[in-house]
């Protein structure tokens, strides 16, 4: 069972996927001028300090954003240069880290709050009270306050009221923790829903790559209601592979807890037509960064709706 405060995981490798492509979709869709509502169904608590307790307790961004951080100051073993999508992702962490040593990593909210335009809105969903009390907080220090509303309730139940929403163009992201199998069936129907409301909009789901039968069907059942709905969707996964020693039994112990979780996906309904592009060139470079000695893998696959 996965841990619901996302602090324990911040800037893992799961986050480096969901967020590089969260950034590289924001900024596509902000090329309109037209207003955009961005919906993050659970945000968590905004920013996180990597140095404090809670993100040492399994140190997961000493394998993620801490390498990827390191990688990009460095010559590439293989000669390549950092792909534009990783480079514009880490430019926006590094905004956050002035003196240029990564201590704060940006969760996805901080991550959209940080691109918004004057026009644009963030509405931020979390129902962990401690969480959403911090995220209230962080979000009242801020310049454009205004623009951000944090909603304490579930964002599968919440999505629904703000759809469509006035300027008739949304970028939503939806990464429950899964931490209890239900949330597998709540992101279906979530997002089922939401597409019929507002068919145009773009969204973004992350899961998890594990071995509890809920997650192996997952990806499936979102490609096919894709497909159902006659939508392009996109699916881009990494897996960053296994210690050399890991026995079968680690294996497993793997798939299901996630300070050791290996691989994770981004599913995306609608996804901006230079996204596969960006993630093809990115994930080859992320995924030589981040593998462990034995079966990293990564994969881009797409279908026109």
């Amino acid at each position: 069972m996965f841990s619901y405060r996302h602090a324990f995981h911040a800037g893992n490798h799961a986050d480096v996927l969901k967020h590089l492509t969260w950034v590289a979709m924001l900024r596509y869709l902000m090329q309109k001028d037209t207003a955009l509502w961005i919906v993050d169904t659970h945000a968590g608590a905004g920013l996180y300090r990597l140095d404090h307790e809670h993100a040492r307790t399994s140190a997961e961004s000493d394998a993620g954003i801490l390498k990827l951080y390191a990688a990009a100051q460095q010559a590439h073993p293989s000669g390549q240069p950092v792909p534009e999508a990783v480079s514009d992702y880490l430019n926006l962490v590094n905004g956050f880290n002035p003196e240029g040593i990564c201590r704060f990593y940006p969760g996805s909210p901080w991550i959209s709050q940080a691109l918004l335009r004057p026009q644009d809105r963030l509405k931020l969903f979390e129902v962990h009270p401690t969480d959403a009390r911090v995220l209230q907080r962080q979000v009242e220090e801020l310049d454009k306050a205004r623009q951000i509303e944090v909603l304490r309730r579930s964002g599968f139940d919440g999505l629904r009221a703000l759809l469509p929403p006035p300027s008739r163009r949304a970028a939503v992201l939806i990464d429950p923790s899964y931490e209890i199998k239900t949330d597998y069936a709540a992101v279906l129907d979530c997002l089922e829903d939401a597409i019929r409301r507002f068919p145009t909009g773009n969204y973004a789901v992350w899961y998890p790559v594990i071995g509890r039968p809920e997650a192996h069907a997952l990806a499936r059942k979102l490609k096919a209601l894709g497909t159902r709905l006659q939508r392009a969707w996109l699916q881009a996964e990494l897996n960053v592979g296994l210690q050399p020693d890991s026995s079968t039994a680690a294996r497993v112990a793997q798939g299901r807890t996630h300070g050791s979780l290996r691989a994770s996906g981004m599913f995306v309904l609608n996804p901006p037509y230079t996204l596969a592009t960006q993630l093809r060139d990115a994930l080859p470079w992320v995924m030589d960064v981040l593998r462990e000695p034995r079966g990293a893998t990564w994969r881009v696959v797409t279908q026109e709706g």
